[in-house]
C-alpha cells in the first residue's frame, strides 16, 4: 500500500476544553465530549453488531413493484466473512489493498463492503452512473486491484479496465439474495423487457461463486476471519471516499476507521434519544456510496440493530411508495429535493408513515418551507445536519431533545469544535459570516497522493470546508452559501440559499436554483431557475421577493424550466446551471465581470 503522504503531519492537536457553545445549552441531554471508542475497527463493530441481532432482519431490498429479498443480521455476517475469505484468500490481496465498488442500493452492498472491511483491504466506493472517463480516474488514482459492479453497467468495462490495475472482476445484480422465482422474474424483466443488463464484455466472476470460493478456502484452510482485523487500529486506512468531482477532479478523501466510528459515536450522541436498539425500520433512497448514506444509514443504524429498507433508485419518487407502504418507517435521511418530492405525492400525504420518528436532512440546504410543510404533515420533526465528505461526514446537526431551531444545521457534535474565519483566518465576530473550518476525530487524514490538495484544506489541523455560516449567541449554527456559489451585485454579497429560500415559499414552486451570471451593469445578477406545480409568473416572483429580501438580491433573471440538474443525491448542481447559461450566451463573460 502506499504511504498517506504525511498524512499524520495534520494531527489535530490539543483541543481547549471549557464551553461548549450550543452543547452547554442542551442541559446534559448531549454530552460535550465523545467516549472512549468501543470499537477498535469498523469490522469489530460489525461482528459485534451481528452476533447481538443475529435473528433480526437486517437489509430488506424493495423494487418499485413491491418485490423484494432480505438479510438477516447473521445471513449478512456470514455472507460477508466468505467474501472476505475471497478476497485475501482466493484473489491472495494483500491488507491495504484497495477493492473498488461500483453499486447501487442492494443486498449485495452490505456484504461485500463489510467483506472489504473484515479482510483489512480498503473500499472504494464508486458511482455506478460514472461515465468510462470517469471510473478510469478513480481506479487509477485509487490503484484498486479488484472492482465489484452491478450487471448493469459492465458495457463499460472493455474500455476502463485497460488503463486501470483491476486484474479481478466481481459481478452482482439487483437481485442477487433474492428468493429464486422472484430473482428470475426481476432479472428476466430488466434484462429483456427493460433491456438495461447488458451481456458481459470480459471475465468476470459472479458474485454467488465467489462467496462459494470464499466458504470453501476457509474451511479447506481453517483460517478465521477475524485474523484479517485484529490489528487494524483507529489510524487504519478503511475508505478512499472520492469528493471534488463538482467542482473539479475528484479527490480520494482518506477516512480511517477512527474516523468512521468517531462519526457513528457523534451520530448516536446526537440522535440516540430516538433511535431504540433493534426497534428502528429506516429507509434508504440516498446512495449508499454516498459518505451521507454510507455513515448514517449503513454504519449507525447497523450498530443498533435496524431494519434497513434499500430502494435501488428513488427516481421517479413513486419508487419509493412500496416500501414506506409497506414497512414500518421509523427514520428517513434524504436531502431537500427527496422530502419535496415526497410531499407532493398525495399517496404520501394522504397516509404518511405512521412509526415515524424523525428524519434527517443533510447534503444541500434545507428549505424552511419544505421542513414546516414535513413537520405538518407528519407530525415528526424533520432535523438539518451539516458534513461533508471530509468530515465523514457529520460536522454539527440539530438536537432532537433539547433546544432545536428551525433553518439552523444546529451545534457541533461532540469532540468537534468549530471556527468561522475571513479569507485572512482571523476569527469573525459573533453573527458575521464567515468559512466554516472544523477539527475533531471524524476529519478525514487528508487526500489521497495529494499533499498540496491535503495542506490547503487541513491547516493547523483545521478542515476548511469551503462553507459560509454564521453563529449565534447560543452556538447554533446557519449556513449562509458556498463561497464560490456568492453573488457579486455592485459589490454587495448575494447568497444564493437565502433567495431560493425565499422563491420556495411560494406554493406555485416545486423546485428553485438560484446562480450569478454576467451582468454589464452590476457585474452579476442574479438568476432563478424555477420548475412550478402550478400557475406563476416572473413579476409575481420578483414582487414576492422584494417583500422579503433587500431590492439588490431581487432576480433579475427568471427562467421557468421542466427539471433542475442534481447530483445522484438530490443537489441541484448549481455548476451546471451556470455552465448551460454560459454555453446559451456565448458571449456573456464578457459583458460583466463576475469576479469584480
Amino acid at each position: 500500500m502506499e504511504p498517506p503522504q504525511d498524512a499524520t503531519s495534520h494531527a489535530q492537536g490539543p483541543r481547549p476544553r471549557g464551553r461548549r457553545p450550543g452543547v452547554d445549552n442542551q442541559d446534559g441531554a448531549i454530552p460535550a465530549e465523545l467516549p472512549p471508542p468501543a470499537h477498535p475497527n469498523l469490522a469489530a463493530l460489525i461482528s459485534e453488531s451481528a452476533e447481538r441481532f443475529a435473528d433480526r432482519r437486517a437489509f430488506t431490498s424493495c423494487m418499485p413493484n413491491g418485490m423484494n429479498g432480505a438479510l438477516s443480521y447473521a445471513q449478512i455476517d456470514e455472507a460477508s466473512d466468505a467474501f472476505a475469505l475471497y478476497l485475501r484468500e482466493g484473489l491472495g490481496l494483500a491488507p491495504g489493498s484497495r477493492v473498488a465498488v461500483q453499486l447501487p442500493n442492494c443486498l449485495s452492498y452490505p456484504v461485500v463492503v463489510f467483506g472489504i472491511l473484515k479482510a483489512g483491504c480498503v473500499l472504494v466506493n464508486t458511482n455506478p452512473l460514472y461515465a468510462a472517463g470517469e471510473m478510469i480516474h478513480q481506479f487509477r488514482d485509487s490503484g484498486a486491484e479488484a472492482l465489484v459492479i452491478v450487471d448493469m453497467f459492465v458495457d463499460k468495462l472493455p474500455e476502463v479496465l485497460p488503463h486501470t490495475a483491476i486484474r479481478h472482476v466481481v459481478m452482482t445484480s439487483l437481485a442477487q439474495f433474492f428468493p429464486p422465482v422472484v430473482r428470475q422474474v426481476v432479472q428476466a424483466v430488466l434484462r429483456y423487457w427493460n433491456r438495461v443488463i447488458p451481456s458481459c464484455p470480459v471475465k468476470a466472476t459472479p458474485l454467488g461463486e465467489a462467496l462459494a470460493e470464499g466458504r470453501r478456502l476457509g474451511q479447506a484452510q481453517g483460517t478465521s476471519v477475524p485474523d484479517y482485523w485484529r490489528d487494524l487500529g483507529p489510524e487504519s486506512l478503511a475508505a478512499l471516499q472520492y469528493t471534488g468531482g463538482t467542482t473539479g477532479i475528484a479527490k480520494g478523501a482518506m477516512l480511517s476507521h477512527g474516523n468512521l466510528l468517531a462519526n457513528v459515536a457523534q451520530i448516536e450522541a446526537m440522535a440516540g434519544s430516538h433511535i431504540a436498539d433493534g426497534e428502528e425500520c429506516v429507509l434508504t433512497a440516498l446512495p449508499l456510496y454516498h459518505i451521507f448514506a454510507f455513515s448514517v444509514n449503513l454504519l449507525a443504524f447497523f450498530k443498533h440493530g435496524a431494519h434497513n429498507v434499500l430502494v435501488p433508485n428513488p427516481r421517479p419518487i413513486q419508487n419509493l411508495q412500496r416500501a414506506i407502504e409497506n414497512y414500518p418507517v421509523s427514520w428517513i435521511s434524504g436531502v431537500n429535493t427527496l422530502f419535496n418530492a415526497l410531499l407532493n405525492e398525495e399517496w404520501f400525504t394522504l397516509y404518511p408513515p405512521r412509526k415515524l420518528r424523525a428524519a434527517a436532512a443533510g447534503g444541500t440546504a434545507l428549505h424552511a418551507a419544505v421542513a414546516e410543510r414535513w413537520e405538518a404533515i407528519t407530525g415528526t420533526p424533520l432535523v438539518e445536519g451539516y458534513g461533508l465528505t471530509e468530515s465523514s461526514p457529520v460536522i454539527s446537526f440539530n438536537p432532537l431533545v433539547g433546544t432545536r431551531k428551525p433553518g439552523s444545521i444546529g451545534i457541533p457534535v461532540p469532540g468537534t469544535e468549530v471556527r468561522l474565519v475571513d479569507d485572512a483566518g482571523a476569527p469573525v465576530a459573533q453573527g458575521e459570516p464567515g468559512e466554516l473550518t472544523a477539527r475533531g476525530p471524524q476529519v478525514m487524514q487528508g487526500y489521497w497522493q495529494q499533499p498540496e490538495a491535503t495542506a490547503e484544506a487541513l491547516r493547523d489541523g483545521w478542515l476548511h470546508t469551503g462553507d459560509v455560516a454564521a453563529m449565534d449567541a447560543d452556538g447554533y449554527l446557519r449556513i449562509v452559501d458556498r463561497k464560490k456559489d456568492l453573488i457579486l451585485v455592485s459589490g454587495f454579497n448575494v447568497y444564493p440559499n437565502e433567495v431560493e429560500d425565499c422563491i420556495a415559499l411560494l406554493d406555485a414552486v416545486h423546485e428553485v436554483g438560484v446562480i450569478g451570471v454576467p451582468d454589464p451593469d452590476t457585474g452579476e445578477a442574479v438568476r432563478a431557475y424555477i420548475v412550478t406545480r402550478g400557475e406563476l409568473d416572473r413579476d409575481a416572483v420578483k414582487a414576492h421577493c422584494r417583500q422579503q429580501l433587500a431590492r439588490y438580491k431581487v432576480p433579475k433573471q427568471i427562467a421557468f424550466v421542466d427539471e433542475l440538474p442534481k447530483s445522484p443525491i438530490g443537489k441541484v448542481l448549481r455548476k451546471d446551471l451556470r455552465a448551460q447559461y454560459l454555453k446559451d450566451h456565448p458571449h456573456a463573460a464578457t459583458e460583466g465581470s463576475p469576479s469584480c
